[in-house]
C-alpha cells in the first residue's frame, strides 16, 4: 500500500514517478505526474508535504527520514518547462455547450482545463485583475514565484479559454445572466473574509487583516504601485510585528515581515506546537529566520491610542478535547503578559462571504458555515449551478481545489451529457 499516494487528495502516482526519476526517464515522470495534477510544479512548492505525502512515507516510519516528494515533483515540472515537455492544452470535438466559472484561482482554472479537454467552451469571470487566485496574491513570492503561476495560466488561455478579469458577479455580472449565457456554471470563488478578532483595542490603528498585508506585500513584489506601502500602514519595516494565529497564513505573514525588515517578528499561538495546523516546515524555516513564537499565549486586548502600541496577553492551557479532537484552550488567569507591538497581523482564518446575496440568489442554500450547500454531485440548490473549493469545503488546501476542479468537471460533462441525449431524444421525437 503507496501510504504516500493514498495521503495524496490527488492520489499521484508517487512511487511511480520517483522510480522513472531515478531511472533517469524525467519527461516521463512529468507525464505521469502531470495525469492527476494540473500544476504539479505548483503543489511541489506550496503543498504541506509533511502533513500529507512525505508525512505518510514508508521510508519516514522506518526512521530514516521521508523520501523528498515536494521537491522531485517541483524538479519534474521546472524541467518540463525548460525542456519544452509540456503540452498545451487540446480541446476535444466541440459539442456546442458552455460552462462558466466564477474564479480564475486552482479549482476554476483546474475546472478549466478538464472541461475544455471534453469540448466545452469556457468562460472564466475573475474579481481580480491577474488570474490565480490565491497563488497570486496570497501567497508569498518567497514560496511561490509569480512566473511559475502565469505560465500555467497563459497555457490555460492558449488553450481557448477565455478569462475576462475584473469582473464583480454581483456587480458586472449577476449570477442569473450567467445562468442564461451558459449551460453549466461553476462557483470556485474561494473565501477571502477573516475571522475577526473579538477583544478590545482590535479596532485600532494598526491591526490588520493577513490577506490585506499579504496582498499589498505581493503586490509590490509584482511592481504595482501600493499606497499601503508608501505610507506605511501595511508595510512592517522597522516595526515591532505581532502576528495572531497559527496556520499556513501565519507563517506567510511572519516570514514576510522578515523580508519587509521587521524590528522583531512574534507569533502568538494560542495552543501549543504539537496542536498547531501549520506546517511543521514552515515553522521551522520562521524559525531559523528569526521569528519567536509564544505558544499556549492568546491576545486578551490591543493596547495604546488611536494607534496599537503592545498587544496584553494571556497564557493558556489546554482542556478536553474539541469536535476536531484537538485539546480546547483555555486561559490561565494566573498569568498575563505584553508584548510591544505597533503592527498587529490577524491570520486568524477565513470565513465564506455572504454569496447569495452578493449574487442576489435567494435559492442559493449555505450550510451553517456559510459554504455553499452541494449534493454528491457538487451541484447547489440551483440546477446546473456546481461548486468548489474552499467555497463548499471550508478554507482548505490548493491540493484539495485542484482535486475539487477536477471532479467537478467530471460531474458537469455528466450532467451535460445527459441534456444533449435528452435534447436529442426530443428532435427525433419531433421528426418522428
Amino acid at each position: 500500500m503507496p501510504y504516500c499516494q493514498s495521503h495524496c487528495p490527488l492520489h499521484n502516482h508517487i512511487p511511480d514517478w520517483l522510480r522513472l526519476t531515478a531511472e533517469g526517464r524525467l519527461r516521463e515522470a512529468y507525464d505521469l505526474s502531470a495525469r492527476t495534477s494540473t500544476m504539479p510544479e505548483i503543489c511541489g512548492r506550496i503543498c504541506p508535504q509533511d502533513r500529507l505525502c512525505e508525512g505518510n512515507c514508508v521510508i519516514e516510519f522506518s526512521g530514516h527520514g521521508a523520501v523528498t516528494i515536494g521537491s522531485i515533483e517541483k524538479y519534474l515540472g521546472d524541467n518540463a518547462w525548460q525542456n519544452g515537455w509540456v503540452r498545451g492544452i487540446e480541446p476535444g470535438p466541440a459539442n456546442g455547450q458552455s460552462v462558466g466559472i466564477i474564479g480564475a484561482g486552482p479549482a476554476g482554472l483546474t475546472a478549466a482545463e478538464y472541461l475544455r479537454i471534453a469540448g466545452y467552451e469556457v468562460d472564466i469571470y475573475d474579481r481580480h485583475d491577474r488570474a490565480g487566485g490565491l497563488l497570486i496574491y496570497g501567497i508569498p513570492n518567497f514560496k511561490l514565484d509569480k512566473s511559475v503561476v502565469d505560465r500555467r495560466v497563459k497555457r490555460v488561455e492558449e488553450g481557448g479559454i477565455r478569462i475576462h478579469r475584473a469582473v464583480e458577479v454581483g456587480e458586472d455580472v449577476t449570477l442569473a445572466e450567467l445562468r442564461k449565457r451558459h449551460d453549466a456554471v461553476f462557483v470556485a470563488t474561494g473565501v477571502y473574509q477573516s475571522r475577526e478578532l473579538t477583544v478590545e483595542g482590535a479596532d485600532k490603528d494598526g491591526v490588520i487583516r493577513a490577506i490585506d498585508f499579504l496582498t499589498a506585500s505581493n503586490r509590490s513584489g509584482l511592481g504595482d504601485e501600493v499606497p499601503s506601502h508608501s505610507d506605511g500602514s501595511l508595510l512592517a519595516k522597522d516595526r515591532d510585528v505581532v502576528v495572531i494565529g497559527g496556520g499556513d497564513t501565519a507563517m506567510d505573514c511572519v516570514r514576510t515581515a522578515i523580508r519587509q525588515g521587521a524590528k522583531s517578528v512574534k507569533c502568538l499561538y494560542r495552543r501549543d506546537r504539537d496542536n498547531m495546523p501549520g506546517s511543521r516546515t514552515e515553522v521551522a524555516h520562521a524559525e531559523e529566520e528569526g521569528v519567536e513564537f509564544l505558544w499556549l499565549s492568546g491576545p486578551a486586548s490591543i493596547e495604546g491610542g488611536e494607534r496599537a502600541a503592545k498587544v496584553q496577553a494571556n497564557r493558556m492551557q489546554l482542556g478536553e478535547p474539541d469536535a476536531d479532537g484537538r485539546r480546547r484552550p483555555q486561559v490561565d488567569p494566573s498569568s498575563s503578559f505584553a508584548l510591544d507591538a505597533d503592527l498587529v497581523v490577524l491570520a486568524l482564518g477565513f470565513e465564506p462571504e455572504p454569496l447569495p446575496a452578493i449574487f442576489g440568489e435567494d435559492g442559493l442554500a449555505v450550510t451553517d458555515w456559510g459554504t455553499l450547500e452541494c449534493d454528491e454531485t457538487m451541484m447547489t440548490t440551483l440546477p446546473g449551478v456546481f461548486a468548489g473549493g474552499d467555497i463548499s469545503r471550508g478554507a482548505s488546501l490548493v491540493v484539495w481545489a485542484v482535486r475539487d476542479g477536477r471532479d467537478v468537471a467530471e460531474h458537469i460533462d455528466r450532467y451535460l451529457a445527459a441534456a444533449r441525449a435528452q435534447r436529442a431524444d426530443k428532435q427525433s421525437a419531433a421528426a418522428a
